[in-house]
């Protein structure tokens, strides 16, 4: 048997049935320490005026690099299939009734 084939490890990973229908997220602010980053999804929301965080994933920073080629290998095989994915920018917010800042995102 190949060696490299020898050291894959299976990983089972269970998904019960209250998370496996989700949380609906359209802004995360990310935040960093030294030891791990912090990404607090919300959702945003025309005329409501504060934005509850339903999620908080912490993770380590090299867990967030891997975390990011993933993302990113998967946005080019869904632009290969369905067409180039538009960012909306700070101006995106605007239709939700929040003023982003006018610098930058706090994440």
């Amino acid at each position: 048997m190949d060696e490299k084939k020898k050291n894959i490890q299976q990983i089972n990973i269970e998904l019960d049935e209250k998370v496996s229908s989700g949380e609906y997220a359209n802004f995360v602010v990310v935040t960093h320490s030294p030891a791990e980053f912090v990404m607090d999804f919300t959702r945003l929301l025309p005329g409501v005026p504060k934005a509850k965080v339903h999620s908080r994933i912490i993770m380590a920073p090299p867990h967030v690099k891997a975390f990011i080629n993933a993302l990113a290998d998967n946005i080019k095989k869904f632009e290969n299939q369905y067409g180039e994915v538009k960012s909306p920018g700070q101006e995106g917010f605007q239709s939700f009734g929040v003023k982003p800042p006018k610098d930058k995102l706090p994440n």
